[in-house]
C-alpha cells in the first residue's frame, strides 16, 4: 500500500447529447474540484458523449465530440489533476463505438481506456462490448474502471482483486427514466457496497443527475460502508479521501487471499465416515 493519500472528486450532473455544452460543465466541475485540492476528478458513464441510441444515429456530431475530448483534457492538464470521464469512443465503421471510461493524466493525456463489457441489450443495439480490464497508478494506489451493467458480475470484481486493484472508479448512467425511479434507488448502492466489502477496495460511483436520475453518486470503503452521499438531481462535486493508515473492518481477510488463490474452505479437512455420509444425524 502507499503511504500517501489520495483525495477523489466524484461528480455527477445531467449530460445531453451535445458534447461541447457537456465539456463546458466538466470543464467547470474540474477547475473546482482543483481548487477542493482533489487528486483524481470521476465523471460518469456517457458524461461527455450522451448515453444511448443518439450515439448512434447518422446526425450524432463526432467532429464536436473531437473537440470536446481535446478540451476536457485541456482543462486536466491546466488544473493538473487526473480525469476519468465516460464518452462514446468510435471505431472504424460499420462497427458501432465503444461505451468507454477515459483515463487522462495530469499531463492533459489519456493513458488508458476502459471499454464496457457486460453490455446491456439495449447498449449492444449501440455499443460494441469491449474485451479487457485496466490497471493504472495514482499516487501508488493500484486503480481499475467498470461501468454500470459490469455491476452485476461479481467476477470481474474478483478478478480485479487478483490484481491487486484497491480503488475502482465505477460509472454509471441510471437517470432519463420515463415513469419513476424503479427499484434501482433500493439496490445499486447496497450492491456497490457489496463489492467494495467483499473485496476490500474504495469505489467512487456516480450517477448522471439527467430527467428521473435513480440514485445519488456514493464514496464506498473498504470495509462497505458509504462515506460520502450526493443529493439526488443535483449536479455537484464530492471529495473523499482514500486514506491508507486507516484500519478497515475486513471480514473476510485471510480467507479472501486463500479463495482468489482457488482455495474453497479454511482449515484442514478431515477423512471421516461422518464427514463422508450426508443423511446421517
Amino acid at each position: 500500500m502507499p503511504d500517501q493519500k489520495l483525495t477523489v472528486a466524484t461528480c455527477q450532473f445531467a449530460e445531453n447529447w451535445e458534447p461541447l455544452h457537456n465539456a463546458r460543465i466538466m470543464c467547470g466541475l474540474i477547475a473546482r474540484a482543483a481548487r477542493m485540492k482533489a487528486d483524481v476528478v470521476h465523471f460518469h458513464e456517457s458524461a461527455l458523449s450522451g448515453y444511448g441510441e443518439a450515439v448512434g444515429t447518422p446526425e450524432y456530431n463526432w467532429a464536436d465530440l473531437k473537440k470536446a475530448t481535446k478540451a476536457v483534457l485541456d482543462q486536466a492538464r491546466r488544473s493538473k489533476v487526473w480525469v476519468i470521464f465516460g464518452s462514446s469512443h468510435p471505431l472504424t465503421p460499420p462497427h458501432k463505438p465503444h461505451n468507454s471510461l477515459y483515463v487522462v493524466s495530469p499531463a492533459g493525456r489519456i493513458v488508458e481506456r476502459y471499454d464496457k463489457r457486460f453490455c446491456t441489450e439495449g447498449d449492444l443495439k449501440c455499443y460494441s462490448p469491449g474485451d479487457h480490464y485496466v490497471t493504472f497508478k495514482i499516487r501508488g494506489f493500484v486503480c481499475s474502471c467498470l461501468i454500470c451493467f459490469d455491476l452485476r458480475i461479481p467476477e470481474l470484481y474478483r478478478d480485479l482483486a487478483r490484481l491487486g486493484v484497491r480503488l475502482l472508479f465505477q460509472s454509471f448512467h441510471n437517470a432519463r427514466r420515463k415513469k419513476a425511479r424503479g427499484i434501482w434507488n433500493k439496490i445499486m448502492r447496497r450492491t456497490v457496497q457489496a463489492h467494495a466489502g467483499m473485496n476490500n477496495m474504495w469505489i467512487s460511483a456516480n450517477n448522471s443527475t439527467a430527467h428521473l436520475s435513480c440514485w445519488p453518486s456514493v464514496f464506498v470503503t473498504p470495509d462497505g460502508l458509504v462515506a460520502g452521499q450526493m443529493v439526488i438531481d443535483k449536479a455537484g462535486v464530492m471529495t473523499n479521501v482514500v486514506d491508507p493508515t486507516i484500519k478497515y473492518y475486513d471480514a473476510a481477510g485471510t480467507s479472501r487471499e486463500l479463495a482468489l488463490k482457488g482455495g474453497r474452505n479454511t482449515g484442514r479437512t478431515v477423512r471421516d465416515p461422518r464427514s463422508r455420509n450426508r443423511t446421517c444425524y
